[in-house]
Formats: structure tokens, sequence, C-alpha cells
């Protein structure tokens, strides 16, 4: 069975287990691992504090960072074991508007090519909707077909293809 979970330390193995899937260094796009300590995340306590930051991001009386807007993350778990992240930024910044939306998603090399990311999508565009947008903004790397047709099955309509700071990305908006 699938489902979207809140960020729990109680995944901490299994996350652990997809992470190493990765490449050094590689972007999970909407894990928020840029709120991490990620070379310490194997420490269950550090972890805990990981996922305690990730939770907060949510609250909107919350001072966030400079640079920063809130959002709420999800983990998408599959019987029991964690395959990917996505989150939803409530609002966009500059940045996010040029390059990275509202919406940032992944999934563990593993599990991909079995609709993880469409269904993720799918699943959170009516919070979107609750938080009072009528639109969202869902980017991805130019060459990345399988997320472009993620995108484009949740109604996703290219609005353009540009360079960004971190890369070439195609930018998608899909109405609620």
């Amino acid at each position: 069975m699938r489902e979207l979970v809140p960020p729990t330390a109680h995944l901490h193995r299994s996350w652990l287990e997809a992470h190493a899937e990765w490449n050094p260094g590689a972007r999970q796009a909407g894990a928020g691992i840029g709120l991490a300590e990620r070379e310490a995340l194997a420490i269950p306590e550090v972890f805990a504090s990981w996922v305690g930051r990730l939770r907060e991001q949510a609250d909107p009386d919350r001072a966030l960072g400079e640079g920063r807007v809130h959002a709420t993350h999800w983990w998408i778990v599959e019987d029991g074991a964690y395959v990917g992240a996505i989150d939803l930024r409530h609002r966009l910044n500059d940045f996010l508007l040029r390059a990275a939306g509202h919406v940032g998603y992944s999934v563990r090399p593993s599990a991909r090519r079995r609709g993880h990311a469409t269904w993720a999508l799918g699943a959170i565009l009516p919070e979107a909707r609750a938080l009072g947008m009528d639109r969202v903004l869902v980017t991805c790397d130019e060459d990345n077909i399988a997320s472009a047709r993620a995108i484009e099955r949740n109604g996703g309509v290219l609005e353009d293809i540009r360079i960004t700071e971190i890369g070439r990305k195609r930018r998608y908006w899909i109405t609620l």
C-alpha cells in the first residue's frame, strides 16, 4: 500500500537505505536535505532533529531563515518502506519562481518507473488548494522525461524551458 506520511524518525533505517542508493552529494528534490547535517543523519538523534525541522517548516507562525519559505513535507511510503519525498512550498520567492517552483519531489532509484511521483504529485494538489493556491508551479530538469510526464499527467502545462542557476528547467503550471 502506498501512502504519504509526515516525516518520521520511525523510518530512519528505511530512509538511510534509500539515501544510500543516491550518488554522494546528489540533490534529492523535495527531501529537505538542505536542512540537515547530511553526514550525521545516520545518528538517530540527529535524524530525529532533522525530521523535527522538516515538520516545523509547515508552521506559518514559525520564523524561517533568510530566503526560505514555509513548506509542508511528506514522505512517500510503500508497504512501510520509504521510497521518496515530496514537498509543497506555501509561496514562491524569486528563486522558486525562476527555478524550483512550489513542488519538489524525488524517488529513490530502485523505486522509479512505478508511478510514485505521478501519484504523490496528484495527492498533494488538494493540499495546495487548501492553502488558497489556484495554481502551482512545478519544474524539472529539461532532460528528465519521466518527471515531465508525471507533471503533465497531473495537468501541467509547459510555460517555458529556461536556464536557471540550478540548470535548464522545464517550468509547468498546474491549475487547481
